[in-house]
């Protein structure tokens, strides 16, 4: 076991493991461990719900685990959707208003000359109105499911996020948003990427619903993480672990270490954990 401030604990009691994946569970090549699989098993055969969490789409998440997905719970969209068995836990949708408000600036951004893209998250799909190779090409690296429509205006779907791809600087979208930064998140969540959510949508409040949807407590969850938009959901669990490669806020907040998410550090501790919780309930 990782070894963190507050020593051990009682592993047998684990009900929940959420896990953040680019910088935590997945592998340097961006890509889910081989090693995991039998773990997830074995985690089930427990009772024990696995969660990944991320700010991709729901689609892409349960892609990357297709191949066993039985049992587990998606924290999608930074915690915007949540889907257990393919149900909806919980969701957080902005205000059509919102969404038209976006979708307004950017046109008026392009007229000005800004190269921008937007895409509109539905729940279950994506949609985008710019085709063009390049654009598309960097929405396939984070949405398994979209569509290109026509006018995104015209688009009749709950929208729980409004990505932005600004092939310039993405702090000139983001600058172009200060209309609406007041009532809702505008983060700069990459060189060329800002995402817009209703304020209070992240990773801790989802797993608190989660939490609250099993039945259990902070204190049978553990959670993973490495970025600071997993910081509330450290916050949530009381067995929190943020990866090596974490940033130095991550840390700090955390009760324990993991190894380097290239080292498979997830994986290291998972087995630690169904070790420890082996061994206590042995006679």
């Amino acid at each position: 076991m990782a070894e963190g401030e507050t020593g051990s604990w009682e592993a047998k009691g684990l009900r929940l493991i959420a896990v953040d994946m680019d910088g935590t569970l997945l592998d340097a090549d961006g890509m889910v461990p081989d090693a995991i699989w039998p773990i997830l098993r074995t985690l089930r055969d427990r009772g024990i719900t696995f969660a990944p969490a991320s700010g991709r789409q729901y689609a892409t998440l349960r892609q990357l685990f297709d191949r066993d997905t039985a049992g587990m719970t998606f924290i999608a969209e930074n915690g915007a959707f949540v889907v257990r068995d393919e149900q909806e836990v919980s969701s957080t949708t902005l205000e059509r208003s919102t969404v038209v408000a976006v979708l307004d600036a950017m046109t008026a951004l392009s007229a000005r000359g800004g190269d921008v893209g937007v895409v509109m998250c539905g729940k279950r799909k994506a949609f985008v109105a710019r085709d063009d190779a390049p654009f598309l090409e960097e929405v396939r690296k984070y949405y398994a499911s979209y569509e290109v429509v026509g006018n995104l205006h015209a688009v009749d779907e709950d929208v729980v996020k409004v990505a932005i791809f600004d092939f310039g600087d993405a702090t000139a979208s983001a600058a172009a948003l200060s209309s609406i930064s007041a009532t809702n998140q505008v983060v700069v969540s990459g060189p060329h990427w800002v995402d817009v959510m209703t304020r209070g949508v992240n990773k801790g409040v989802a797993l608190v619903a989660l939490q609250q949807h099993l039945g259990i407590g902070p204190d049978q969850t553990a959670a993973f993480g490495d970025y600071l938009n997993d910081l509330e959901m450290l916050q949530a669990a009381r067995h929190s672990f943020a990866m090596e490669n974490a940033h130095p806020t991550i840390k700090r907040a955390a009760r324990h270490m993991a190894p380097h998410h290239a080292d498979d550090g997830v994986v290291t501790v998972l087995r630690a954990i169904l070790q420890e919780a082996t061994e206590a309930i042995e006679p």
